[in-house]
Protein backbone atom coordinates (compact mmCIF):
# COMPACT_ATOMS: atom_id res chain seq x y z
CA UNK A 1 0.00 0.00 0.00
CA UNK A 2 2.75 2.42 0.92
CA UNK A 3 4.76 1.87 -2.32
CA UNK A 4 1.67 2.63 -4.44
CA UNK A 5 1.08 5.84 -2.53
CA UNK A 6 4.71 6.80 -2.96
CA UNK A 7 4.67 6.28 -6.76
CA UNK A 8 1.43 8.25 -7.07
CA UNK A 9 2.98 11.10 -5.11
CA UNK A 10 6.00 11.08 -7.38
CA UNK A 11 3.85 11.14 -10.53
CA UNK A 12 1.85 14.08 -9.18
CA UNK A 13 5.06 15.91 -8.29
CA UNK A 14 6.58 15.50 -11.76
CA UNK A 15 3.37 16.38 -13.65
CA UNK A 16 1.91 19.84 -13.97
CA UNK A 17 3.29 23.32 -14.35
CA UNK A 18 5.79 23.05 -11.51
CA UNK A 19 7.58 19.96 -12.88
CA UNK A 20 10.56 21.99 -14.05
CA UNK A 21 11.07 23.53 -10.62
CA UNK A 22 10.77 20.18 -8.82
CA UNK A 23 13.18 18.16 -10.97
CA UNK A 24 16.28 19.26 -9.13
CA UNK A 25 19.31 17.05 -8.57
CA UNK A 26 18.89 14.90 -5.51
CA UNK A 27 21.71 15.01 -3.00
CA UNK A 28 21.07 11.55 -1.56
CA UNK A 29 21.82 9.79 -4.86
CA UNK A 30 25.05 9.65 -6.86
CA UNK A 31 25.28 11.92 -9.85
CA UNK A 32 24.86 10.10 -13.16
CA UNK A 33 28.12 9.85 -15.10
CA UNK A 34 28.58 12.58 -17.68
CA UNK A 35 30.20 11.97 -21.00
CA UNK A 36 33.50 13.71 -21.44
CA UNK A 37 35.00 14.89 -24.66
CA UNK A 38 38.59 14.47 -23.46
CA UNK A 39 39.89 10.98 -22.66
CA UNK A 40 40.25 10.04 -19.01
CA UNK A 41 43.28 8.34 -17.49
CA UNK A 42 44.49 7.30 -14.10
CA UNK A 43 47.24 9.73 -13.03
CA UNK A 44 48.90 7.10 -10.84
CA UNK A 45 49.21 4.50 -13.60
CA UNK A 46 50.31 7.20 -16.06
CA UNK A 47 52.96 8.32 -13.58
CA UNK A 48 54.19 4.74 -13.13
CA UNK A 49 54.40 4.36 -16.91
CA UNK A 50 56.37 7.60 -17.19
CA UNK A 51 58.79 6.40 -14.51
CA UNK A 52 59.34 3.13 -16.37
CA UNK A 53 59.96 4.98 -19.63
CA UNK A 54 62.31 7.46 -17.91
CA UNK A 55 64.23 4.59 -16.31
CA UNK A 56 64.57 2.89 -19.70
CA UNK A 57 65.69 6.14 -21.36
CA UNK A 58 68.41 6.50 -18.75
CA UNK A 59 69.97 3.11 -19.40
CA UNK A 60 72.85 2.15 -21.65
CA UNK A 61 70.61 -0.37 -23.42
CA UNK A 62 68.44 2.46 -24.80
CA UNK A 63 71.50 4.35 -26.06
CA UNK A 64 72.86 1.19 -27.75
CA UNK A 65 69.51 0.39 -29.40
CA UNK A 66 69.02 3.97 -30.54
CA UNK A 67 72.53 4.02 -32.02
CA UNK A 68 71.90 0.72 -33.82
CA UNK A 69 68.60 2.01 -35.27
CA UNK A 70 70.18 5.26 -36.47
CA UNK A 71 73.14 3.43 -38.08
CA UNK A 72 70.79 0.97 -39.83
CA UNK A 73 68.57 3.86 -40.93
CA UNK A 74 71.51 5.78 -42.45
CA UNK A 75 73.13 2.71 -44.02
CA UNK A 76 69.83 1.59 -45.56
CA UNK A 77 69.01 5.01 -46.97
CA UNK A 78 72.52 5.44 -48.40
CA UNK A 79 73.29 1.98 -49.78
CA UNK A 80 69.86 0.55 -50.69
CA UNK A 81 68.48 0.80 -54.22
CA UNK A 82 66.81 4.13 -54.88
CA UNK A 83 63.34 2.58 -55.11
CA UNK A 84 63.62 1.11 -51.57
CA UNK A 85 64.96 4.23 -49.87
CA UNK A 86 62.39 6.02 -47.72
CA UNK A 87 64.57 8.89 -46.43
CA UNK A 88 67.07 10.50 -48.77
CA UNK A 89 70.40 12.09 -47.80
CA UNK A 90 69.41 15.07 -45.65
CA UNK A 91 67.54 12.46 -43.55
CA UNK A 92 64.64 14.79 -42.80
CA UNK A 93 62.40 11.94 -41.64
CA UNK A 94 65.12 10.70 -39.25
CA UNK A 95 65.46 14.23 -37.84
CA UNK A 96 61.69 14.39 -37.41
CA UNK A 97 61.61 11.02 -35.61
CA UNK A 98 64.44 12.00 -33.27
CA UNK A 99 62.75 15.34 -32.51
CA UNK A 100 59.48 13.53 -31.82
CA UNK A 101 61.24 11.08 -29.51
CA UNK A 102 62.95 13.94 -27.65
CA UNK A 103 59.72 15.93 -27.36
CA UNK A 104 58.04 12.95 -25.65
CA UNK A 105 61.06 11.92 -23.59
CA UNK A 106 61.59 15.32 -21.93
CA UNK A 107 58.08 15.63 -20.37
CA UNK A 108 58.13 11.98 -19.30
CA UNK A 109 61.47 12.51 -17.56
CA UNK A 110 60.15 15.69 -15.90
CA UNK A 111 57.03 13.86 -14.73
CA UNK A 112 59.15 11.06 -13.28
CA UNK A 113 61.34 13.64 -11.52
CA UNK A 114 58.27 15.37 -10.08
CA UNK A 115 56.99 12.07 -8.72
CA UNK A 116 60.41 11.37 -7.21
CA UNK A 117 60.42 14.84 -5.64
CA UNK A 118 57.00 14.17 -4.12
CA UNK A 119 58.25 10.86 -2.71
CA UNK A 120 61.37 12.53 -1.33
CA UNK A 121 59.23 15.23 0.30
CA UNK A 122 57.04 12.61 1.98
CA UNK A 123 60.13 10.68 3.13
CA UNK A 124 61.71 13.86 4.52
CA UNK A 125 58.52 14.68 6.39
CA UNK A 126 58.42 11.18 7.88
CA UNK A 127 62.11 11.42 8.82
CA UNK A 128 61.48 14.79 10.48
CA UNK A 129 58.60 13.37 12.51
CA UNK A 130 60.72 10.36 13.46
CA UNK A 131 63.56 12.65 14.56
CA UNK A 132 61.13 14.70 16.66
CA UNK A 133 59.88 11.52 18.34
CA UNK A 134 63.46 10.37 18.95
CA UNK A 135 64.38 13.74 20.49
CA UNK A 136 61.29 13.65 22.71
CA UNK A 137 62.11 10.09 23.81
CA UNK A 138 65.73 11.07 24.52
CA UNK A 139 64.63 14.05 26.61
CA UNK A 140 62.20 11.86 28.54
CA UNK A 141 64.90 9.25 29.22
CA UNK A 142 67.32 11.98 30.29
CA UNK A 143 64.78 13.31 32.80
CA UNK A 144 64.13 9.79 34.07
CA UNK A 145 67.88 9.13 34.52
CA UNK A 146 68.26 12.42 36.39
CA UNK A 147 65.35 11.49 38.65
CA UNK A 148 66.90 8.07 39.27
CA UNK A 149 70.23 9.69 40.17
CA UNK A 150 68.51 12.01 42.63
CA UNK A 151 66.65 9.04 44.07
CA UNK A 152 69.83 6.96 44.31
CA UNK A 153 71.52 9.75 46.24
CA UNK A 154 69.31 8.87 49.21
CA UNK A 155 69.67 5.07 48.92
CA UNK A 156 72.26 3.21 50.93
CA UNK A 157 74.98 1.82 48.71
CA UNK A 158 77.01 -1.32 49.31
CA UNK A 159 80.18 0.61 50.14
CA UNK A 160 78.37 2.80 52.66
CA UNK A 161 76.81 -0.23 54.39
CA UNK A 162 80.20 -1.95 54.43
CA UNK A 163 81.86 1.10 56.02
CA UNK A 164 79.10 1.34 58.62
CA UNK A 165 79.44 -2.34 59.49
CA UNK A 166 83.22 -1.93 59.77
CA UNK A 167 82.71 1.04 62.12
CA UNK A 168 80.32 -0.97 64.29
CA UNK A 169 82.73 -3.94 64.30
CA UNK A 170 85.64 -1.70 65.28
CA UNK A 171 83.58 -0.14 68.11
CA UNK A 172 82.60 -3.56 69.39
CA UNK A 173 86.22 -4.73 69.33
CA UNK A 174 87.35 -1.64 71.20
CA UNK A 175 84.60 -2.15 73.78
CA UNK A 176 85.70 -5.69 74.29
CA UNK A 177 89.30 -4.61 74.81
CA UNK A 178 88.17 -1.96 77.27
CA UNK A 179 89.75 1.20 75.89
CA UNK A 180 86.96 2.91 73.99
CA UNK A 181 87.21 6.73 73.99
CA UNK A 182 83.41 7.23 74.05
CA UNK A 183 82.62 4.67 76.71
CA UNK A 184 79.17 6.02 77.58
CA UNK A 185 77.87 6.27 73.99
CA UNK A 186 76.72 3.24 72.03
CA UNK A 187 78.14 3.17 68.50
CA UNK A 188 74.68 3.22 66.92
CA UNK A 189 73.79 6.41 68.88
CA UNK A 190 76.90 8.21 67.74
CA UNK A 191 76.43 10.26 64.49
CA UNK A 192 78.55 8.76 61.75
CA UNK A 193 78.41 7.55 58.20
CA UNK A 194 76.96 9.24 55.17
CA UNK A 195 74.79 11.74 57.02
CA UNK A 196 77.79 13.21 58.80
CA UNK A 197 79.80 13.45 55.60
CA UNK A 198 76.84 14.91 53.70
CA UNK A 199 76.49 17.65 56.25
Amino acid sequence: MAPERETATRERATSGATAASRSRARLDQPRPPRRRILPEWDPESFGRLSERVARFLGTGRFIVWMTVVIILWVVWNVSAPSGLRFDEYPFIFLTLMLSLQASYAAPLILLAQNRQDDRDRVNLEQDRKQNERSIADTEYLTREIAALRIGLGEVATRDWIRSELQDVLRDLEERQNGHHPDRGVFPADRPSGRDVHDR
